[in-house]
């Protein structure tokens, strides 16, 4: 069963961060958001697993440092962020934009 709620604070602040495009590692973006382990890497699993975000391990800069896991936005996740700014921008008489959102990419809000 799909669930239709809004995405929450944090989530919100996932997306933002990634909207800067490009690859960001999982620990610039706790720095960036103030978000516990406990809560970005789980948000960033939820988002990967709907389409949303495309991760990948990039290998060190320095020699002897391991690999580390960057994340960046897909087409699908921008196309959702931009369905929140529209709500956002809108009000509550524009909330459809959220589920027209999340209709045309298949994810769950």
């Amino acid at each position: 069963m799909k669930r239709n709620r809004p995405p929450s604070r944090e989530t919100r602040k996932v997306l933002e961060l990634l909207a800067g495009g490009g690859w960001l590692h999982g620990y610039e973006m706790l720095k960036a958001t103030g978000l516990k382990s406990g809560s970005l890497y789980p948000i960033l699993m939820r988002m990967e697993e709907r389409g949303m975000v495309e991760a990948e391990w990039q290998e060190p800069v320095k020699p002897g440092r391991p690999a580390r896991h960057a994340y960046r936005l897909t087409p699908a996740g921008r196309l959702f962020r931009a369905g929140l700014v529209a709500c956002d921008v809108t009000g509550p008489a524009g909330s459809s934009a959220v589920a027209d959102t999340v209709a045309a990419t298949g994810a769950p809000a």
